[in-house]
């Protein structure tokens, strides 16, 4: 069983809209969105849901209303200015939490005086196992102010690996976060290859050297797309030297292609569609399958 993880240095480079057509095209692959911040591959591949399960991380303080005295002293604790008064009509002021403020550490409820706050843990959001026309995919949704999105990336990409296990599939896709955080490291944790897209400007370059140094850290055996590589062929050129220089496999290119924007808004991956870039996805596909059998 293969791990390949596709990877960028930000949004909007096209990784997600590869991801997918490299997703039509191997054998029944088991799919991961490993973007739980901001998911967007169910948006061409259109999930059918067959499980959802909560997400808890972290904990939140809530105030039992009943309890409070209103005494004041978590307001005085919280270091996160996470304590509301509450106004009431009739009867005593009490107080409540913010849970966007809340960063759960607890201390209110260690010495509250009446013992009136309680510290349960955390739903910060959601993760599904669904089909889908390329194969089973397992993805998630992450709440608004939810935490610990490189603990939700691990849970999904575990998953992936027990179906994968399971059902005797032998490849797993998983379409990496953006950048070189907590996120994009725990999307790396067991990968064979790391595919890497980037675009042919100053930034580009910068946020592929920055993946590099990551990938190479970890041991991961790394491989390159350059997107758009038309719009500038100097500096397309002046990545791809570098790169081999560091021993990075060069897949392929992809041309500018506005067809690529009408596929994604008839929610179709691009070998979907009669887009010139189609051939470009797949030569690139035919070099991978080299390096990965």
């Amino acid at each position: 069983m293969k791990d390949i993880v596709v990877l960028s240095g930000k949004g909007g480079t096209g990784k997600t809209s590869l991801t997918a057509s490299l997703a039509l095209l191997a054998e029944n692959p088991v799919i991961v969105d490993g973007d739980v911040d901001a998911a967007d591959l169910h948006l061409i591949l259109d999930p059918e849901i067959d499980q959802q399960h909560d997400f808890f991380s972290g904990h939140e303080a809530t105030i039992r209303e009943k309890d409070c005295t209103a005494c004041g002293a978590c307001v005085t604790l919280c270091r996160f200015n996470a304590v509301k008064e509450k106004k009431k009509l009739f009867g005593k002021n009490t107080y409540a939490i913010d849970p966007y403020s809340c960063e759960g550490c607890g201390v209110c409820a260690r010495f509250c005086p009446y013992d009136a706050i309680d510290l349960s843990p955390r739903l910060c959001g959601k993760w599904m196992i669904s089909k889908t026309r390329a194969g089973p995919m397992v993805h998630a949704h992450l709440g608004v102010g939810g935490e610990n999105s490189g603990q939700l990336v691990t849970l999904v990409r575990q998953k992936a690996k027990q179906i994968a296990q399971e059902k005797g599939h032998n490849l797993i896709l998983l379409d990496g976060p953006p950048g070189i955080g907590c996120p994009v490291i725990a999307s790396l944790s067991g990968a064979d290859l790391a595919l890497i897209v980037t675009e042919p400007s100053l930034s580009g370059a910068h946020d592929l050297s920055r993946l590099l140094k990551l990938t190479q850290h970890f041991g991961i055996q790394t491989a390159l797309c350059v997107n758009k590589w038309d719009i500038c062929p100097e500096m397309t050129a002046q990545i791809e030297k570098e790169a081999t220089a560091q021993d990075v496999l060069l897949l392929g290119r992809m041309r500018y292609d506005e067809a690529v924007t009408q596929a994604q808004v008839q929610a179709k991956a691009i070998i979907e569609t009669e887009a010139p870039s189609a051939e470009d996805v797949h030569k690139l596909w035919e070099n991978l399958k080299e390096k990965i059998t």
